[in-house]
Order: C-alpha cells, then structure tokens, then sequence
C-alpha cells in the first residue's frame, strides 16, 4: 500500500462526492489495479495522450458536482484515431461548459474485454457496511445477480460471494472461454472490505465495471461518496 492514503487530503476539503480520477487513485492506494485517468485541457493534449498510450482510448468527464457522468453523455469508449479523439474531445468541452462548477476531461486507455463484474460498498441503515459483488457492466439492473455481505469479509465470505453468483459459470470458463482469475476477485473483495473499515467515512463505492482476466483484475470506473 502507499505511504498515505489520498482520501486524507479530500476529506480534509470537505469533498464529499469523489469522481472517477481520484476515487481510482484511492483503489490504487487499497491495492486494486486501475485504468488511471489523466486530465487534459486541450484537443492537443488529448491526443498527444493518447498517441503516448496508444489508441484506443476512452474519453471521460470527471467531476464532484456529477454522479452519473454516463447519463448526460458523458463517456466516449473506443476512440481509435486523432480524428474520432477530436471530435469526442468537443462534444464533451460543450457539456462541461454548461456547468458553473468545474468539470475536467479525463483520457484512459481502453482495457481489453473482460467478464465484468461490479464490486462496491454502501452504508445500511440497521446494519452499516455492506460489501456487495456480482454481474457488472450493462447488466447490473437488467440480471440484478448480485450478493452481500457484512463488512468486515473473510477469505471464506469472498470465497462464497463468488461461488454464490449465476453468473459463476463464466468465472470458472464457459463454451471455450478462458476462466478468469476468482483469486484475484477474492482479494479484491476483502481490499474493498478494508478500505471501507478503515475509512467509515465511505458512504458509497461503485467499482462498476470490474474487469475479470485470467490475468487478475483491473477497475475500469469508479465512483465515491463520503458522508
């Protein structure tokens, strides 16, 4: 883990909702591996990014003042060349023009296809942390294949929470697929479960989607909300 942890410094602003860039840096500090966003101010620097990365990229806005950067169009997947880049990089300079507060473009290099899974915490009334696994992706409120637990987690409980899903079959290999890593999902599992208790500030966090390789894992978005 990192020698400090950057949730002290947002907290510390009194930030609230935490976008995508700096929730993953926070991932990054539990020990979950990331897609990382980088910030870009200009068409120029956008595309000088994504040469240096190499094509294909997405393209993101990233803000504390927006939840749900996807419902007003704010992601752009699959950009394959300077051309597709550009012309994404000005749809989304008009959304964040229409806000007061500040909206940033952040760039990432698109992940190879994976079986994506959702992973995150939330606060329960009568209960407190609840850790919460299953189906990610486009599928999250279509299938609702979804487990929980109680925060803290075990081996065993992680253990379990995989096994438990429908979707299980396509963790473990299905009609010549390659299984995936179910180490590295329980591992992520129980870095969630300690991030969580050890910050009780965590009101809400949506790794949505978790990517699944043989590989291991690697969070493709994120978001987080602090009481």
């Amino acid at each position: 883990m990192k020698s400090e942890n950057p949730l002290i410094a947002l907290k510390e602003k009194g930030q609230l909702i935490i976008p995508e860039k700096e929730a993953k840096e926070i991932l990054e500090y539990a020990g979950i591996p990331t897609t990382r966003c980088y910030a870009v101010t200009s068409r120029e620097q956008a595309i000088n990014a994504a040469r240096e990365m190499s094509y294909p990229v997405a393209l993101k806005i990233s803000s504390p003042h927006i939840l749900h950067k996807s419902d007003l169009g704010g992601v752009c997947l699959n950009l394959n060349s300077d051309e597709d880049l550009a012309g994404s990089f000005e749809r989304l300079l008009n959304i964040t023009r229409a806000y007061k507060q500040q909206v940033d473009i952040v760039i990432q290099k698109m992940a190879p296809p994976g079986v994506e899974l959702i992973l995150g915490v939330f606060n329960d009334v009568h209960f407190g942390p609840v850790i919460m696994l299953g189906l990610g992706g486009i599928f999250t409120e279509v299938f609702k294949d979804l487990t929980y637990r109680l925060i803290p987690v075990e081996e065993g409980d992680a253990r379990k929470m995989i096994a438990s899903l429908k979707c299980h079959p396509l963790l473990e290999g299905f009609r010549g697929l390659d299984p995936v890593n179910q180490e590295a999902i329980q591992e992520a599992v129980l870095s969630v479960s300690f991030l969580a208790l050890e910050n009780p500030e965590i009101k809400e966090l949506d790794i949505n989607p978790l990517a699944v390789y043989k590989s291991g894992v690697l969070a493709l978005d994120a978001r987080m909300v602090l009481f």
